[in-house]
């Protein structure tokens, strides 16, 4: 029964878990409120709050597991892609442990870690299955045919999903994180009220510029139009005004179109797949909407469905954990010379 002991730090959420046999124990985050003043996640103050986390984070992940360290045996790490300088200061802490107990060393990439969330509890989906992996920094369709092998079937050619929430929110004045707050004020809005255009992106792929610059003229034009024209845009008191009467309703529809750019590419990746088990992963994943409308279309199209817990949605250690017990299994194992990387893809590790 290999006990994991695993370490995430790709942003600004320092996490540790401990897994035993494929069961997590613990799952330990402490977050970085340091960034909301700046409207966004500062690299620098990043990196410097996780040397600060690191040691009590571990430690607490090791208390709440009632595990010691000794007994761990392995240290599985985020290697990418991330924040770098994030990213290090988490490999560096899994290297010097992995060195001092003469322990292997696991390296995990982040979205890999994001779909296997969906095998930390029961009931777990069947392999082969469609996960998309919704993120502030990527937006993919993934098809899973074990916990080892997947492949990136589509992506965002441009911005991704957990972005288009962000900056929306931003353009509304809505305080950073903003897209939890666009779903708050969406629950209680008309998504029918404002229309925002869908993308025709090729294949699989997505695309979310478009719609972030249709949302921006939306609001400069204070909803006259989704158009840029000098003529249309609304004094600052204009703009504010019809932000501050609107607001449910211009969350809702953004929500709503955001969503159904998911749901229409998931729809077609399973019809062109056959693959009926489909599953979403990520930060964005714990949005109420996302989560609602992947019941609703996998009512309609006969899938068998799975959402993991809020907790297993946004970044966390435990994700890192199972993803680090499946290879360990199977012996996949890096030297103390591995390099973290803010970009690499999967087959790049």
């Amino acid at each position: 029964m290999p006990s994991i002991l695993a370490i995430e730090s790709s942003c600004d959420e320092t996490a540790a878990s401990i897994c035993r046999d494929g069961k997590i124990l613990s799952n330990f985050i402490a977050n970085q409120l340091v960034h909301e003043k700046y409207g966004g996640v500062v690299p620098e103050l990043a990196s410097r709050a996780h040397m600060q986390n690191i040691v009590p984070v571990v430690e607490a992940a090791l208390q709440e597991a009632g595990c010691t360290i000794d007994q761990v045996d392995a240290i599985a790490f985020t290697q990418s892609p991330g924040l770098i300088g994030s990213l290090l200061v988490g490999s560096q802490f899994a290297k010097s442990l992995a060195l001092s107990l003469d322990k292997p060393l696991i390296a995990v990439h982040h979205m890999q870690a994001h779909v296997l969330a969906n095998l930390i509890e029961d009931p777990k989906p069947d392999f082969p299955f469609l996960c998309l992996t919704v993120s502030g920094g990527h937006t993919q369709i993934v098809l899973c045919e074990s916990p080892i092998k997947m492949k990136v079937i589509g992506e965002t050619i441009d911005d991704a999903a957990g972005e288009a929430f962000d900056k929306s929110a931003k353009l509304l004045g809505l305080p950073y994180p903003g897209g939890p707050l666009i779903d708050r004020y969406a629950k209680s809005g008309n998504p029918d009220r404002f229309k925002f255009p869908e993308p025709q992106i090729p294949a699989l792929n997505f695309s979310f510029s478009g719609v972030k610059t249709s949302i921006l003229y939306f609001l400069q034009n204070a909803g006259t139009s989704n158009i840029y024209k000098p003529e249309f845009h609304a004094t600052e008191e204009e703009r504010n005004a019809f932000i501050k009467n609107n607001l449910p309703d211009i969350c809702a529809s953004i929500q709503h179109r955001i969503v159904s750019i998911l749901m229409n590419k998931l729809v077609k990746a399973s019809k062109e797949t056959g693959i009926n088990n489909v599953c979403i992963a990520g930060g964005v994943s714990a949005n109420s909407g996302l989560r609602n409308a992947l019941e609703e279309t996998g009512k309609k199209q006969g899938w068998k469905t799975h959402i993991p817990a809020f907790e297993y949605c946004t970044d966390n250690a435990a994700m890192i954990a199972i993803t680090g017990y499946y290879k360990f299994q199977q012996g996949d194992f890096v030297e103390l010379s591995v390099n973290s990387s803010a970009r690499a893809e999967w087959d790049e590790q």
